[in-house]
């Protein structure tokens, strides 16, 4: 699995970050400051370091240099700044990409995965063709899911949905986490669409009593399987 380190002082988008990496398949580590980045770098090898240029503590483009000779990492500035010297300076650093905020989160994965492509030196990924749960399976490449071998005509959002149930069958998990799956932006005060989306669900899991979808706004959301 993929290690990536997010550097990024703001909470909230640090943790929206966070959350649709670990959607990605990826393992996340995350500083909110320089020292404790440099702590997490003393300890592991992650493939990709995003970095935010200005931290509370210094400067992430002088971070970027003092780190360069001691790690292979990819290393992607996220910053505000956009004028040209900034960037000639933070790849001058050692810096591999830039990206300047705000920015669409589909972006920050499309920078990560050419990243992790560079670094596996063009060996192929093979994706996870299916997953099973139960009577339910669901095929990652096509996005289509069937329950006892019906086709459930799953649409995109139903489909990511419960991609990310399955994937946690038994645990519960957050509405924001499974809207950020589902539409790639923060849920804010949209909570009503993510709960006709799991509604929907429910009624095409109901014919097979022995997965059961629990659903709670205030809790979350979990998919188990009665054995």
């Amino acid at each position: 699995m993929s290690s990536i380190l997010l550097v990024e002082d703001n909470e909230e988008l640090n943790e929206i970050n966070r959350r649709m990496l670990v959607y990605e398949g990826y393992e996340v580590l995350t500083a909110r400051t320089l020292v404790d980045a440099r702590k997490l770098l003393s300890a592991r090898k992650p493939d990709v370091i995003l970095l935010d240029v200005i931290m509370p503590d210094g400067d992430g483009i002088d971070f970027c240099g003092e780190i360069r000779e001691t790690t292979d990492a990819h290393i992607l500035f996220l910053t505000s700044k956009d004028a040209d010297v900034d960037r000639i300076r933070g790849l001058d650093s050692g810096g591999d990409d830039y990206i300047t905020k705000p920015y669409k989160l589909e972006e920050m994965l499309s920078r990560v995965r050419a990243a992790l492509r560079r670094r596996s030196m063009g060996v192929a990924q093979v994706p996870v063709k299916t997953l099973t749960l139960g009577p339910l399976t669901l095929d990652t490449v096509a996005m289509r899911g069937y329950l006892n071998g019906e086709d459930l005509l799953l649409k995109p959002k139903e489909f990511a949905i419960l991609r990310l149930l399955v994937e946690n069958e038994g645990d519960t998990i957050p509405g924001e986490t499974l809207y950020l799956a589902a539409w790639k932006q923060p849920m804010f005060n949209d909570g009503n669409a993510l709960w006709t989306q799991i509604s929907r669900l429910k009624k095409k899991l109901k014919p097979e009593a022995s997965l059961v979808l629990r659903s709670s706004r205030r809790e979350g959301y979990m998919l188990q399987v009665l054995r």
